[in-house]
């Protein structure tokens, strides 16, 4: 049972993915971008997109499908394909996106809803989530602790936790800059320019991955 899982191994467990959450990347990256040009909540809604298609990872890796991604050469280009495609439209939208007045309610609602569905499209086709929650999960996980699935929707649980709090920090943080930007048609541009050059590294990034990568 995973309530029985020892304390220690537990408490390891927290640190590291703290550890990894705070390690500037791709979704910390995005994260910042977004909260500055949208506001901290919109930032916080790509985060709860993020945390949410963590959960799709955690059940693979529970059940096991992560493992087919390992060793599905095709299943692991199908899925990096539609990720890849899936990003190089952002970073088209972004490149091409005006400086429009962040402070007008209708359209933050509606970035912020995009926002949240994007961090969840992002994170689910991304095959690499689910091998890294496979190699991460796993050495935490133990037969001696009970069942191992349990185990593993409490420490993916745990781990969307403590990402969900950093990730929220960076966006409130980012968010602070949205004053400035209202004021700055050109640094929005400048902005919007630089999260579709993350959002086409990205897109290079997945498409040139491969399964056994690290």
């Amino acid at each position: 049972m995973p309530e029985m899982m020892p304390l220690g191994p537990l408490i390891t467990f927290i640190f590291a993915s703290a550890l990894l959450s705070i390690a500037p990347g791709p979704d910390n990256i995005f994260v910042l971008t977004q909260s500055a040009l949208y506001g901290k909540k919109s930032g916080v809604l790509v985060t709860l997109g993020l945390c949410t298609g963590l959960v799709v990872h955690t059940t693979a890796v529970a059940f096991g499908v992560a493992a087919i991604f390992q060793t599905s050469v095709v299943a692991f280009t199908v899925l990096k394909v539609v990720g890849a495609m899936y990003l190089l439209f952002l970073a088209w939208q972004a490149f091409r996106a005006p400086a429009s007045p962040l402070e007008a309610p209708s359209s933050n609602l509606r970035s912020s809803g995009a926002l949240y569905r994007r961090g969840i499209i992002m994170n689910i086709t991304n095959p690499k989530v689910s091998i890294f929650f496979l190699a991460f999960l796993s050495q935490f996980a133990s037969p001696e602790n009970g069942q191992l699935a349990p185990q593993i929707f409490l420490l993916g649980g745990v781990f969307m936790g403590v990402a969900l709090v950093i990730f929220s920090t960076v966006a409130a943080l980012a968010g602070e800059l949205g004053g400035w930007l209202s004021k700055s048609p050109r640094a929005q541009v400048h902005l919007n320019r630089l999260a579709g050059a993350v959002f086409a590294g990205l897109a290079l990034k997945l498409i040139t991955a491969s399964a056994n990568a690290e």
